[in-house]
């Protein structure tokens, strides 16, 4: 089968150069099946999906569901932000006003922005964990609360790979006046309204849609930083370690693919959706979308500038990483369109972003897993994408 066959969808004149990219990773062979979609000034352009559903051969068709691990992360950054443009909380609130039991252990003066950023040192819990309890969202999230900081909070940022999502999805739940888990909020608030294939929470009827996961995360490389990073995930008593896998509860290569990870509520890590539908959702950020506009200038320009210091280097990630409320923005690590881009990357590849500065979404994801950091398929795309968007003008 040739690459123009493995490729179904369409784009706008003007945007072929994406397809050409999307093309060249199959031609490459860096792919098995996957799927981009790009917004610009509120238009879908581009909307492109193909390869293998799974080992069988199966097609990738235009109704495969993705599970995008911390791509997850900007959906939930994006719900915070709502919450603060209806008033329930602001930005420069203690964590502990609006959940009261997060004041444990000296955290009482943690704000929400540090905990969007990740400053807590929150990176897990402090006890062994068993997956069912992480998956039990009560059991996990008083954990969190009684949780003592693995650093000074506010003098340093390391990723909470995957305690992000419980602890902002319970500030969510705490604030939110009809007491919604993260879940439910993005469903009735952001899905449903932008009519997305956007799931935090698999209901068991979407299950064989969702393409599996294929490979793991490397743990040799001749990337000396990939392999600094593969190291530490392989010592259990290491931050990286401890932060991706919450002390052991999700260790393992197909703990993603299970049922139970996709119906439970994990916001940080085990979002299901695809890149039509997360372009949409990030184009929804800045300008309205079949009627639909998730949060205003004002909030959004707030949510996306940086507030960890520049240059300062991640505890976890071990590299510079620059975060804003939720969002990962444009750093040397993370360069996305460039400046003003703000989204969130997923491990093995996937990625989701905005740029307002030229009205450009942009949304990646496949199921062959990549290196934990450095997977360099969506750059491609995202060049052409800014090519063609910068051709507009």
């Amino acid at each position: 089968m040739s690459e123009a066959e493995v490729i179904d969808g369409a784009v706008d004149a003007g945007w072929e150069g994406v397809r050409s990219a999307f093309q060249a990773n199959f031609a490459n062979g860096d792919e098995v099946g996957a799927a981009v979609a790009v917004y610009h000034r509120g238009r879908k352009v581009v909307d492109l999906w193909g390869g293998d559903f799974d080992r069988s051969g199966s097609r990738y068709t235009d109704d495969a569901l993705q599970l995008v691990f911390s791509t997850t992360k900007g959906v939930v950054a994006i719900a915070v932000a709502m919450c603060v443009e209806r008033g329930l909380l602001r930005y420069e609130d203690r964590v502990s006003t609006h959940w009261p039991e997060f004041a444990a252990h000296g955290k009482g003066d943690a704000t929400v922005a540090q905990l969007l950023s990740h400053q807590c040192g929150l990176i897990s819990v402090d006890d062994p964990i068993l997956l069912k309890e992480a998956l039990d969202w009560e059991t996990v999230t008083t954990c969190l609360a009684d949780t003592i900081p693995d650093w000074p909070i506010g003098t340093a940022h390391g990723y909470h790979a995957i305690t992000f999502g419980w602890l902002v999805g319970e500030l969510i739940r705490r604030v939110d006046p009809r007491g919604r888990k993260p879940g439910r909020f993005v469903a009735d608030e952001i899905a449903r309204p932008l009519g997305l294939d956007l799931w935090i929470g698999l209901p068991r009827r979407y299950e064989s849609r969702v393409s599996p996961l294929i490979g793991g995360f490397v743990t040799f490389s001749d990337d000396p930083m990939v392999q600094a990073i593969s190291d530490e995930l392989m010592d259990p008593e290491s931050r990286t370690s401890r932060s991706f896998t919450v002390n052991g509860a999700f260790e393992g290569e197909t703990t993603f693919n299970r049922r139970d990870v996709h119906a439970a509520q994990v916001p940080a890590v085990n979002g299901i959706t695809n890149a039509r539908s997360l372009a949409k959702l990030f184009a929804a950020t800045m300008s309205p979308i079949d009627g639909v506009r998730l949060v205003g200038d004002a909030i959004l320009d707030r949510a996306r500038t940086p507030v960890t210091p520049t240059g300062e280097v991640d505890l976890w990630l071990l590299v510079t990483t620059a975060y804003g409320m939720g969002f990962l923005t444009s750093d040397p690590f993370t360069v996305y369109a460039g400046p003003g881009s703000f989204g969130h990357t997923g491990a093995g590849g996937s990625i989701a972003f905005a740029q307002p500065e030229r009205e450009l979404a942009f949304a990646y994801v496949m199921n062959k897993m990549a290196d934990v950091i450095g997977d360099t398929r969506s750059h491609g795309l995202i060049d052409a994408a800014v090519e063609a968007a910068d051709g507009r003008s």
